[in-house]
């Protein structure tokens, strides 16, 4: 009788590691499942990963929990510069993206002391940002510790609390990268608080910046075109510098934003469904008095984990809304907050849609053909990777994204087997 009972809690117990083993069969099928499909930088956008090794160069491996996207999937992180596929267009026929608050960075660090107070917009470093294709910098500039400093503060003033660098640290960034590259544009705008006399200019000379920036003397007014950009290149003109203060023109030679560009309404204001209405300062958005115009594209409070939501068909949306608004004139410049963030193409592929249909009448930039208008190729599959120089920035399993790495389906599978066969843990 014992024997028959031990016999029988013996079959009971092989029987229990026999159903156990089948589930984890099951599980390991069942989460290798998505991988299976592609790997090794062959995974293109939305196509499940693994891994950032799984996607393909220009992407990276992330998710959406703001979309309920929570398993790891392929996610673009980089532009199509449109000049690399369609050059010698006056530079207000482009389209760029442009970083809101672009040194505002997650775990930047602290260079006055005590704890930053303080919202953030970004989430990896200004070179970072130019080598993923950012040609435009929102820079707000302020009075501080006898220097110029960016900081993201309040009450026109800089505080220990708000301040994030130097700006010249910044613009030495940008300096590098304009004379490792002779062909690029880059565009910064700044939200000036400077008050010392000369003081953004000698910054911007401190930074060797001069040779680069395209004069306010040669600047086009009443809306006309500016030079093609390939005749910008050739004079060193590439670098277009915007304050917000209409003094600094006068005195110091750095054009005023509103005589040059239209601007749509930032925050909140700029987020609301089918409604795009200028800012106060610029004139209305139809006006053809300046040729250039900044679209915004952000929360008055970012939130990164609510962004890639933000980049997704809302985004999309207002383009168009804007476009309408603009009496049918494509934004030059989309300003966002963390703009790696999407459900899949972001930012990325509606630049490219813009580009697309501003420079060739085709849907896309990758399918127009150099000088034939509205001649199109036929692209079969709008989820493949953009068009890449392999000199891209960093592309990771968290993309520099300090505060909400990607999960990694062996990690959350390791961690449930580890619980199943471990259950007095629970």
């Amino acid at each position: 009788m014992n024997s028959r009972r031990r016999f029988n809690g013996g079959s009971q117990q092989i029987a229990s590691v026999k159903g156990r083993l089948i589930l984890l069969l099951s599980l390991l099928i069942f989460f290798a499942a998505p991988s299976a499909a592609c790997s090794d930088g062959t995974c293109q956008v939305r196509d499940s990963c693994a891994a950032a090794t799984d996607c393909s160069p220009g992407l990276y491996c992330g998710n959406c929990a703001a979309m309920g996207k929570n398993q790891p999937f392929c996610i673009r992180g980089q532009a199509t510069i449109p000049t690399s596929i369609m050059s010698g267009l006056p530079f207000n026929k482009y389209s760029w993206l442009v970083t809101h608050n672009s040194f505002s960075i997650v775990n930047a660090p602290l260079l006055t002391g005590p704890q930053r107070i303080t919202f953030t917009n970004q989430e990896d470093s200004v070179t970072n940002q130019l080598l993923n294709g950012v040609r435009g910098f929102m820079l707000d500039m302020y009075d501080f510790e006898d220097d110029i400093w960016l900081c993201h503060s309040f009450n026109r003033q800089c505080f220990n609390i708000t301040a994030f660098e130097p700006a010249i640290n910044t613009l030495r960034e940008i300096e590098s990268f304009l004379s490792a590259r002779p062909y690029e544009i880059v565009t910064i705008i700044i939200e000036d608080y400077v008050h010392k006399p000369r003081g953004l200019s000698k910054v911007f000379s401190d930074a060797g910046l001069d040779r680069y920036k395209f004069p306010v003397s040669e600047m086009p007014t009443k809306g006309h075109d500016w030079p093609t950009v390939d005749e910008m290149v050739a004079k060193n003109y590439r670098l277009l510098v915007f304050t917000s203060d209409s003094s600094k023109e006068t005195a110091e030679g750095i054009a005023y934003q509103w005589n040059y560009m239209v601007e749509n309404e930032p925050g909140d204001p700029g987020l609301r469904p089918r409604s795009c209405t200028n800012r106060k300062e610029s004139k209305g958005l139809d006006s053809r008095s300046a040729s250039l115009f900044l679209m915004n594209y952000f929360p008055t409070i970012p939130v990164q984990d609510e962004a890639c939501k933000e980049h997704s068909t809302p985004l999309s949306d207002m383009v168009k809304s804007c476009y309408k608004a603009a009496g049918n004139l494509m934004p030059n410049f989309v300003a966002v907050n963390f703009y790696m963030r999407s459900d899949g193409g972001g930012v990325f592929d509606d630049l490219d849609q813009m580009n697309g249909q501003s420079l060739c009448g085709c849907n896309t930039i990758t399918a127009c053909k150099v000088g034939q208008y509205g001649v199109c190729k036929d692209i079969a599959a709008p989820n493949t990777t953009p068009g890449t120089n392999n000199k891209g920035g960093t592309f990771s399993g968290s993309v520099q994204m300090t505060s909400a790495a990607a999960p990694i389906i062996e990690s959350a599978t390791t961690f449930y087997i580890f619980f199943l066969f471990c259950p007095f843990l629970l």
